[in-house]
């Protein structure tokens, strides 16, 4: 049985309550403005209650402390703040950071999450594959080898601007998906990607051997809304049927 799992960013407990119907493993908790909208604290809690009541214990609750880092100190409160809230799974955005200082900074939050949490929180940090942001990290390049460094559990590619109509697909080929898995594979860390992934690109990016897929906008139902749409049990369930 394949290890593979379908997340589904929600902004709080109705969605995930819908995610967790349509089948997702992971609720990650958001604020969709942009690619890591950061939520409040209580909204985290809420949607891991609300799992939990409605017998949905299994299904992982992930969040994100945002895409940039502006102070180190102040990153890591933040991740302290979101593991206490009751997340399984945090991401860390480093953008705008060289593989130099996303090593330092990652290493400072991995080290404060083991530091104040016996039991594992899976971490995960966001490195981004848009033009004007491989200039100061190239993701499919230098991305498991940061996560290696520092210790992370795995490493998301996303894309950063979501307002321009552009996924993850338009930066990279399926072949260079399939090498960055093989990269984390053989580092023993979780290969994760995101970035306006459509339910037409999921088979193919099922097959590269990816352990995490994360949607927002293909989960939703349409509308002019777009990634302020609401997600939808039946719409996951057609997104976790392209699984292997």
């Amino acid at each position: 049985m394949s290890n593979q799992k379908l997340l589904v960013s929600v902004r709080g407990p109705n969605e995930a309550i819908e995610a967790a119907k349509g089948g997702a493993h992971i609720a990650d908790v958001e604020y969709p403005v942009s690619a890591l909208g950061t939520p409040y604290p209580f909204n985290i809690n809420s949607v891991r209650d609300i799992l939990n009541k409605m017998k949905f214990k299994k299904v992982l609750v992930s969040t994100n402390i945002g895409e940039l880092q502006m102070v180190r100190a102040t990153a890591c409160q933040s991740v302290l703040g979101v593991a206490l809230s009751g997340a399984d799974i945090i991401k860390f955005g480093l953008a705008e950071e060289t593989f130099e200082s996303a090593s330092y900074l990652g290493d400072n939050i991995v080290r404060t999450v083991r530091k104040f949490f016996v039991k594992k929180k899976l971490l995960i940090p966001a490195v981004f594959v848009d033009k004007d942001m491989t200039r100061y990290f190239e993701p499919f390049e230098e991305g498991a080898k940061l996560a290696a460094k520092i210790k992370a559990d795995g490493i998301l590619i996303d894309t950063y601007n979501k307002s321009i109509g552009k996924g993850l697909l338009n930066y990279c080929k399926t072949t260079d998906v399939e090498k960055f898995v093989k990269d984390c594979h053989a580092k023993k860390i979780q290969a994760w990607i995101a970035g306006s992934i459509s339910i037409d690109e999921l088979p193919k990016l099922w097959d590269t051997g990816v352990d995490v897929i994360c949607v927002r906008g293909a989960a939703c139902a349409v509308s002019k809304k777009g990634r302020f749409g609401e997600v939808k049990s039946e719409i996951v369930k057609k997104l976790v049927a392209t699984m292997p």
